[in-house]
């Protein structure tokens, strides 16, 4: 049960570390209470009254009498030193006076225009060059102020009367101008009035409720102010702040009356900031610290939320038609519950020689819950970024390897996005609670390791390049290529839930079936060989569409390719994969060998005799296929033209 003091007189009173979570302080008396190091999440201070205790606040204001009489006494020293230029009995008089006029005149000019702390500069520097310069004068030439000696003397107390008066009255512009633009003499100020004052020195204030309380003269240094309500609260910006959101003159006003229709917040700390029905259309936040804040029910219609950081940050029930969210940051953690939006632009400026600004959707308005939907998908996907193309057995290879180790875990292959140059972006659906660092890091690992694999094979196979891998790549890359490589020859990546009693909400999803085509040769994710029954029929009904040889005593070329794909089917060294890429190989032949001067199908053929003698290349040179390759496929380039 939280707390409640209602009827208890609070003034003064300890709360020092105590836990006071959801304590109820609402419309209380808490003036001199010490909350330092206290608890007090979700506590209610609405229409509370901080700040001083009656005896503190008579011996500041008795500390400022003080002070203010000081003052007065200054400008009246002032007058009177300044008056005494026209005293012609001592030289050192008149000296005194003359640098004293200048020092001070210059000093309230400059404080005025610039700071105090450039005033004191220009004292300082004065001191050191003017006197200097007013001595040489006057003892040089004391003959140069035969004015001063005519002067009746009752001129002297009136100027200095009227030098005292008027050094009373820019003081007091000159405090109000520093009060204005200085934040070190606010803070100095705050400092000063907020001692004795009620007490939140690095107390838990997470989600407390401030909304409509006087809050001068308070102490809210190292406080954790995260989600804190200060709406409506009154003299906030007398409280000391230091170090907190609230420093922040913009964001301290923001947070009171939560209207930043129009302005400009940008780059501003609004970390935790608690905006919950606020007005910030057509605001400008680019590149605002939004972590853990709440905007719930705030209207962010065109507001501009480019690059801004909105990890934890709580959009639900938010307006956010028109609103720019280019490269903003967000995750599984962003609440985006029923957000109002019509349409919204992923870039803050028009493509050049254009005006485009990516607006989604490109046409029409999004239906309710669109957005949410929108977003939750991409929220849910880990993206693999292929720069140079991509190589799908080596993708796939990766992709089975990440799902082995992470049982359990729902991977699904979302959908392929072609930016151009070679770029690829491949989205993987995984489950909200997934940890997608996780899952990416192991993904990049093996994908190198797969490509490294492949790319000494084709090195080995077509004796490339490395430039001549990049251009495959790139190649497959191309949205047409994946397209040609999807309807080519589909492999089918069989992907069982580990999970049981885990119902599929999509009857489409229940296999988990990713097809992907392949590149030179079928291939399966789990590393098995295809059936090689089934390819070597398919080879030999292809070579059987060839024409047999008019002479019995000399094969042609369907009795060639009969003979080699017999040898590879018989050889127990080559391994099953490499023995299923072999006959895909002599099939490609046979497609070669039903119109040989065809350019393409020679060209054709010869990727396919290299790939052959690649294949071979790594078996002992006494091997049976060896031997037969090296008599049959000199032959076979022969009757197909390749010389």
């Amino acid at each position: 049960m939280p707390p409640d003091y209602s009827g208890q007189n609070l003034r003064g009173r300890s709360f020092k570390g105590q836990n006071l979570t959801g304590a109820n302080f609402s419309a209380k008396d808490i003036r001199g209470a010490d909350f330092t190091n206290a608890i007090l999440k979700n506590a209610d201070f609405r229409g509370a009254k901080a700040g001083l205790q009656r005896r503190w606040t008579i011996v500041l204001l008795i500390v400022a009498l003080v002070l203010l009489a000081q003052g007065v006494i200054y400008s009246i020293s002032f007058g009177l030193s300044a008056a005494s230029i026209f005293d012609t009995r001592y030289i050192g008089n008149v000296f005194i006076g003359l640098v004293c006029n200048i020092v001070v005149a210059v000093f309230y000019i400059v404080t005025f225009r610039k700071n105090l702390i450039t005033g004191l500069g220009v004292i300082a520097v004065s001191l050191v060059f003017v006197s200097p310069v007013v001595v040489i004068l006057v003892v040089a030439f004391p003959k140069a102020f035969p004015v001063i000696r005519t002067l009746p003397k009752g001129l002297a107390i009136v100027f200095g009367l009227a030098i005292s008066v008027t050094s009373i009255l820019f003081n007091i512009l000159i405090g109000w101008r520093i009060q204005s633009r200085d934040a070190w003499f606010d803070s100095v100020v705050n400092t000063f009035a907020a001692t004795g004052g009620t007490s939140f020195y690095s107390a838990n204030l997470i989600n407390a409720d401030f909304t409509g309380a006087i809050l001068e003269n308070t102490d809210f240094r190292k406080a954790n102010l995260t989600l804190t309500r200060f709406y409506e609260a009154k003299n906030l910006d007398f409280a000391r702040v230091d170090d907190t959101i609230l420093a922040n003159r913009a964001v301290l006003n923001l947070l009171v009356t939560c209207n930043g229709r129009g302005k400009s917040y940008a780059g501003a700390n609004l970390k935790g900031a608690n905006l919950k029905d606020a007005d910030l259309s057509k605001a400008n936040l680019k590149g605002a610290d939004i972590i853990v804040a709440t905007f719930e029910g705030a209207c962010l219609e065109w507001a501009n939320l480019t690059i801004t950081q909105a990890i934890y940050t709580n959009f639900t029930n938010a307006h956010m038609t028109g609103a720019c969210i280019e490269a903003w940051n967000i995750d599984s953690t962003t609440k985006l519950d029923n957000v109002d939006c019509r349409f919204i632009y992923l870039l803050e400026y028009f493509r050049l020689g254009t005006d485009d600004r990516e607006r989604r959707p490109s046409s029409g308005e999004f239906q309710p819950g669109e957005f949410t939907k929108l977003f939750e998908e991409v929220l849910n996907t880990v993206d693999f970024i292929f720069r140079n193309g991509i190589d799908w057995k080596a993708f796939v290879s990766a992709f089975q390897k990440v799902q082995d180790k992470n049982e359990g875990t729902e991977l699904a292959l979302q959908s392929i996005e072609n930016k151009g140059d070679g770029v690829v972006i491949v989205k993987v659906a995984v489950p909200v609670d997934a940890d997608k660092e996780k899952i990416h890091g192991e993904f990049r690992q093996n994908y190198q390791l797969a490509l490294q694999a492949v790319e000494e094979k084709y090195k080995a196979q077509l004796q490339a390049k490395d430039n001549e891998i990049v251009i495959y790549r790139q190649q497959s890359g191309e949205m047409a290529e994946i397209v040609k490589l999807l309807a080519n020859k589909p492999i089918n990546v069989q992907v069982d839930n580990k999970v049981e009693n885990k119902n599929m909400t999509n009857s489409n999803d229940a296999s988990r079936q990713i097809n992907i085509g392949s590149v030179g040769r079928d291939f399966n994710a789990s590393g098995q060989a295809l059936n090689l029954g089934d390819i070597s029929g398919t080879v030999t009904n292809t070579i059987n569409e060839l024409p047999a040889s008019p002479e019995p005593d000399k094969p042609g070329i369907k009795e060639l390719l009969t003979q080699l794909q017999a040898a590879i089917e018989a050889d127990t060294n080559l391994p099953q994969e490499d023995k299923a890429e072999a006959l895909e190989q002599v099939k490609a032949l046979a497609e070669a060998g039903k119109n040989p001067q065809e350019g393409a199908m020679q060209k054709a053929a010869k990727t396919a005799i290299k790939i052959l003698k690649g294949t071979i290349a790594s078996l002992p040179s006494a091997t049976k296929l060896v031997e037969q390759c090296s008599n049959l496929l000199p032959l076979i380039s022969n009757f197909l033209g390749l010389g």
